[in-house]
């Protein structure tokens, strides 16, 4: 899986495999008409991978080798792709904007996308996308957290837990109102421990062992394997699919001591960005993502949930995600609010952890 959200990078998705990478100036769109063969896409990471088995990388191939529309990626933290597309409003370069929420919303909000409501979306859950058909999620994910199996072989079952001087230096999670994952260590909290205030209380407690901020989620799963870090924030998706070839990851989610493990769904939506040069395009790409065949993948070949409640895939990871999921709490966070109060939520978090 990729091991940097900080620096974005442009490939170009051809059939068979993604071969080509460009500069941004050739990769943006904004020069070329709306009939050429392309499409450029936004994304936060987790569904390429630098091996080339990812969801994205056999799903972009199949679109090319389909439709004869070459696929550019550019690939960032959730909240870094959003302000890329903020700084270029006025002169739009990318098409499909793929990210995660609370950015999604973010974006909605900052007047970035166009509504459009692809082809199954009838199929996704209501709080899986958009109302107004401004975004529509492409894959389900949750959020949770990684651990080291081999230093513990058993993982940690409380937040209470990870506050042992133990993992003084040994525990990371990526920076919030940077990461999407990041961002979404403060929503958890927020909910596990009742509020703003004690997730705060808490949250500087934990500055102790934290190694610092970090605006990259999946570099941490190397860290985590190799030893190096004990803990790490992650995502269900994400940090399953990395499980294949780093073996010494493991998945859990903490608990309020007392409490039962909790998360939420913490999806890939897609929306089609406001004055997309290749609009059209755009659009059969986020149906394509959604059409039954790239979603009958997702679990497979992504590790992740497929959007669609009519695709029930029965796969090895199908079956080992759903065992994993088994007992685990999930609640829905208040988008709105938190689509409101981010900033001040973020804010907080840096004055508690002096960040």
């Amino acid at each position: 899986m990729p091991s940097n959200r900080t620096l974005p990078r442009v490939a170009a998705a051809v059939t068979g495999s993604l071969v080509l990478t460009c500069a941004l100036t050739a990769c943006g769109a904004g020069s070329s008409a709306e009939g050429d063969k392309v499409v450029t896409v936004y994304s936060a990471d987790g569904l390429k991978s630098d091996k080339g088995d990812g969801w994205y990388d056999k799903v972009f191939a199949e679109f090319t080798k389909k439709t004869g529309i070459e696929v550019k990626y550019v690939e960032g933290g959730s909240g870094e792709m959003v302000q890329r597309a903020v700084r270029e409003k006025t002169n739009t370069q990318a098409d499909v904007l793929v990210t995660l929420p609370p950015f999604i919303q973010q974006a909605d909000g900052k007047g970035l996308l166009q509504a459009y409501k692809p082809q199954g979306s009838e199929q996704v859950n209501g709080a899986n996308k958009a109302a107004d058909g401004k975004w529509t999620s492409v894959v389900n994910n949750y959020f949770g957290f990684i651990h080291n199996k081999k230093e513990l072989a058993a993982a940690p079952k409380t937040w209470e837990e990870l506050l042992d001087p133990k993992y003084k230096g040994k525990l990371q999670y990526s920076t919030p109102g940077v990461a999407g994952d990041g961002t979404a260590v403060l929503i958890k909290a927020m909910h596990d421990f009742g509020g703003k205030e004690p997730a705060m209380e808490y949250l500087k407690k934990l500055q102790a062992n934290n190694v610092g901020p970090s605006s990259s989620t999946s570099k941490l799963a190397p860290k985590t394997d190799k030893g190096e870090l004990l803990v790490a924030n992650g995502d269900v998706q994400m940090n399953f699919a990395q499980s294949k070839s780093m073996p010494n990851l493991g998945i859990w989610f903490p608990a309020k001591d007392g409490g039962r493990p909790t998360t939420f769904a913490l999806p890939y939506a897609a929306g089609l960005l406001d004055k997309a040069p290749h609009a059209e395009n755009g659009k059969k790409l986020i149906d394509f993502m959604l059409g039954e065949e790239a979603q009958k993948l997702v679990s497979g070949v992504g590790g992740g949930f497929p959007a669609r409640t009519d695709v029930k895939p029965t796969d090895a990871n199908a079956v080992e995600l759903t065992k994993l999921m088994t007992g685990v709490e999930v609640f829905e966070p208040d988008w709105a609010d938190i689509d409101t109060n981010l900033t001040a939520y973020v804010d907080a978090w840096k004055s508690a952890t002096g960040s």
